[in-house]
């Protein structure tokens, strides 16, 4: 027979352990699930590490450069990562709003391509620049924007104002953008793109150096403490309750201490031989016995993603907009009484997410040098993913821009790691829906327990 007594000193300790940690989330105020996506993220990264190691029969505490924690590797993550996060930033209030859009990917396609021909076709012939031509990217950008925003609202006037469900419009968009797509050039391939445009892209040359890099990092730091700083003094203002001096330091620390490891990893990963010889040659530079070490740092598309994210997260968070939307979302039955133009507010929300995807598409075919009928092929569904395992809830009212940022990049760090373990595209796309169930499962569970 099973001894079922409990030992209550040990019940002691485990709720003065757990007292413990209740009161160090409540002093400092960190969400739950945003810890546990952080940790989900290094546990899959050290786990990929591990595999990789292991796979190509070295020590993982060596950290060969073909393995996954490498310099290189998180650098390519980081920028692989900043199309599908600037997309899911609008995805976000999408889904908050109660809707879905899975036109996304085609529509970064479309645009994509539209783009491409604007550069490489039709600013060159029609309007008689040079692909060399410094106004080429902005009026390739400025059409790209436009037709983005027109995508966007097309799609918003149908969900809001004729009540067609946004599954159905967004699902009949995801084939009609991609039949366009193809439509523009009749399949075939656009390149190569402007030089200066190709700078979104990444690279050697689409990143800003060590140190412009060092720049950022220490003037993101300021504006931690800043921010730190101000939001105490707004709490005192408004007698709100404030988070004791030990927690904002420890918050402050933290988080500059990530920001400047993620400057130091940038500028720890260099440009390849050939380009830093001939960068040398170019520049008449000796190069030492040793090679010559020039860092990437920071690459553009990356500081565009980070910038996307603070306006994204300043519009949600202190914007009359951004609490409408949120309003809507909880229940509209209730925003539409309270007098919120619910149709309008709609509109708007997709006029975003089509101007978020003309960026995305920017950066995808800038990376690429070349506009492709590929471009965004199932993208949807990582932006989406990114979104809901962030913490953006499917029955709406709920969810983060940094949290939608951070699913990004777990999401394409699953995807980076099978193509550095060779997993085969069929067996990626199981384990990206997996991944997305769950995600879902989890949702439904930590609500119910909340």
């Amino acid at each position: 027979m099973t001894d079922t007594t409990s030992n209550p000193q040990a019940d002691t300790a485990r709720a003065s352990e757990l007292g413990a940690v209740a009161r160090f989330l409540k002093a400092t105020e960190i969400d739950t699930r945003m810890i546990g996506m952080i940790g989900a993220l290094l546990v899959i990264w050290i786990g990929l590490h591990v595999i990789s190691s292991l796979r190509l029969g070295v020590n993982p505490l060596d950290f060969d450069s073909r393995t996954f924690l490498t310099p290189r590797n998180l650098w390519n993550l980081s920028v692989q990562t900043s199309a599908v996060a600037i997309m899911a930033c609008g995805m976000v209030l999408v889904i908050v709003m109660r809707n879905i859009d899975l036109s996304v990917g085609s529509a970064e396609g479309l645009i994509g391509m539209v783009m491409g021909f604007a550069q490489v076709h039709f600013l060159v012939r029609f309007v008689g620049l040079e692909l060399g031509n410094p106004w080429i990217w902005v009026l390739a950008l400025v059409i790209g924007l436009a037709l983005g925003l027109l995508i966007g609202a097309f799609q918003g006037f149908v969900i809001a104002y004729l009540e067609v469900p946004a599954f159905i419009v967004t699902l009949g968009g995801l084939l009609v953008w991609r039949g366009a797509a193809w439509w523009v050039t009749s399949g075939q391939t656009v390149a190569p793109l402007n030089a200066t445009f190709q700078l979104m892209g990444g690279g050697p040359a689409g990143s800003i150096g060590a140190t412009w890099s060092w720049v950022v990092g220490i003037v993101a730091c300021l504006a931690v403490v800043f921010g730190l700083f101000n939001g105490r003094v707004q709490r005192k203002r408004f007698r709100f309750p404030l988070r004791p001096i030990w927690a904002e330091a420890l918050l402050g620390v933290v988080t500059c201490g990530a920001i400047m490891g993620a400057v130091w990893l940038a500028n720890s990963y260099p440009w390849p031989i050939g380009i830093v010889n001939r960068y040398a040659a170019a520049n008449n530079i000796t190069v030492p016995e040793g090679g010559l070490f020039i860092a990437h740092g920071i690459a553009i598309p990356v500081l565009m993603a980070v910038a996307v994210g603070l306006v994204m997260t300043f519009i949600t968070n202190r914007t009359r907009f951004g609490r409408y939307v949120f309003a809507i979302g909880g229940n509209p039955e209730a925003a539409n009484l309270a007098g919120i133009n619910t149709r309008w507010i709609t509109m708007k929300v997709f006029m975003i997410m089509g101007v978020l995807a003309t960026i995305a598409a920017a950066i995808s075919s800038a990376r690429q040098n070349s506009a492709t009928n590929v471009l965004g092929t199932l993208d949807e569904l990582l932006v989406i993913a990114a979104a809901v395992i962030g913490g953006t809830s499917l029955a709406g009212g709920s969810g983060t821009i940094i949290g939608a940022m951070l699913g990004a990049l777990l999401m394409q760090s699953l995807q980076s790691g099978m193509v550095l373990l060779g997993v085969d595209s069929p067996l990626q796309s199981i384990v990206v829906g997996a991944v997305l169930v769950i995600a879902v499962w989890l949702d439904t569970v930590y609500r119910k327990r909340v």
